[in-house]
């Protein structure tokens, strides 16, 4: 049996389309975007101020939602679309495949997945693309995206068949998300710089234990051959004397173990400003966050990529006509899990009326599914505004003689 490599299995046998120009864009000549060499995720500093976003994402819950027009709603209507929202390919769960897009998104503002699909132009498989750059192009009035990947192979894609998530869409560029290379350059040489001085106070620290200060100019070699005969006076393990002698020719400084480690303030200022960048603070990367900090971190970084994901996904499921009858793809999220435990008891006000099902709140407990739990219920002393009770909840019950016996 012949093998195939990954690379065939997700593209096929997909050639570049002859006759291709580059498309030209409205804002910038440049159709050409280029993504991080990779040693921005080398950083602690920066994996741990991406990280919370990425486990946020890749805790969403994909459904497929067709509306009619008789306000029927249905749920997964499609097994082979539940399917691939659980399971994009064969190698990742939807918790990876969201996990991953959302870590490329952060670091190269572009996050692309291409979308193989069958003979019916039905989505099969999905799979994110690991680009090193990619060339905008254009065949008739078809979008293509050329993708090098780090192994230098090339595939031209159709845009249509990509899921496509942007991040700081601004004016340089009106088809890819500005990259931020020169917004973040700053602060990430302030860190490394900052660590290297770290590393090397420890070095010092442990090597260099005086300083000698000349009060006099001095030859090079001259300089050398005061600081061996200090050494060996001085500083040998064999010079077991108790007593020694001042030296007017010069002036010694003991090196305090923290007299090269940069000043703490500015470290912190500078991961601040990152974290600032990356939309999370302290609280959120160490997990130490309150209710009130995570649904407001939640709301402000977490929902617009729900959005998007959205959105993108739609557009790249399900054609123009598809989406006007009320095919979507909706990502779900309840933030309601990080909530303390007197907020989810609350909960039941709505179990009451109808607005969660039991199953919905006891999943916000990170409890099971019951039997029957996913049908509403609705309290019997509630109703509508302008409508009357139903008779019988008043009526008295047949056979009951205490009732009857009121009556008469």
């Amino acid at each position: 049996m012949e093998k195939r490599s990954l690379f065939t299995k997700i593209f096929g046998n997909k050639k570049d389309v002859q006759s291709m120009k580059r498309f030209e864009l409205l804002t910038s000549s440049n159709n050409t975007f280029y993504s991080w060499n990779g040693k921005l995720f080398e950083n602690d500093i920066v994996r741990s101020a991406i990280r919370p976003k990425a486990n946020a994402i890749g805790k969403l819950t994909a459904k497929h939602i067709k509306e009619s027009g008789d306000n029927i709603i249905k749920i997964n209507p499609d097994p082979y679309i539940k399917a691939i929202l659980e399971q994009p390919n064969p190698y990742m769960s939807i918790q990876d495949f969201l996990t991953k897009m959302t870590f490329q998104r952060e670091l190269n503002h572009n996050a692309f997945a291409y979308i193989k699909r069958d003979d019916f132009g039905n989505p099969i498989e999905i799979y994110p693309i690991p680009y090193s750059s990619i060339e905008l192009l254009e065949y008739g009035e078809e979008l293509f995206l050329r993708f090098q990947f780090w192994t230098g192979k090339f595939i031209t894609v159709p845009y249509v068949d990509l899921i496509h998530l942007r991040k700081d869409f601004a004016n340089d560029s009106d088809f890819f998300g500005d990259k931020g290379t020169l917004a973040i350059k700053g602060v990430m040489e302030v860190i490394t710089t900052t660590d290297q001085g770290i590393v090397a106070a420890v070095k010092n620290s442990a090597v260099i234990k005086w300083i000698m200060k000349f009060k006099q100019t001095l030859k090079p070699d001259d300089v050398k051959l005061q600081l061996k005969e200090f050494t060996d006076n001085y500083l040998s393990i064999t010079n077991t004397g108790g007593a020694t002698f001042s030296d007017p020719r010069y002036e010694l400084e003991q090196v305090k173990d923290n007299s090269y480690v940069p000043n703490a303030a500015q470290m912190d200022r500078s991961v601040q400003r990152l974290y600032s960048y990356c939309g999370v603070n302290d609280a959120i990367v160490q997990g130490k966050w309150t209710e009130d900090q995570f649904n407001a971190w939640f709301e402000a970084e977490i929902e617009p990529i729900i959005i998007q994901l959205s959105n993108a996904f739609t557009r790249a499921f399900f054609s123009r006509q598809k989406r006007a009858m009320g095919n979507k793809i909706v990502f779900e999220a309840s933030n309601l899990a990080f909530a303390n435990m007197s907020t989810k008891l609350a909960l039941v006000a709505m179990v009451d009326r109808g607005a969660m099902t039991p199953n919905e709140w006891r999943k916000v407990l990170n409890l099971g599914p019951i039997e029957g739990g996913d049908k509403p219920l609705l309290r019997l002393d509630t109703a509508r505004l302008g409508e009357n009770k139903p008779d019988k909840i008043n009526k008295p019950v047949e056979g009951d003689d205490d009732a009857n016996k009121d009556d008469k």
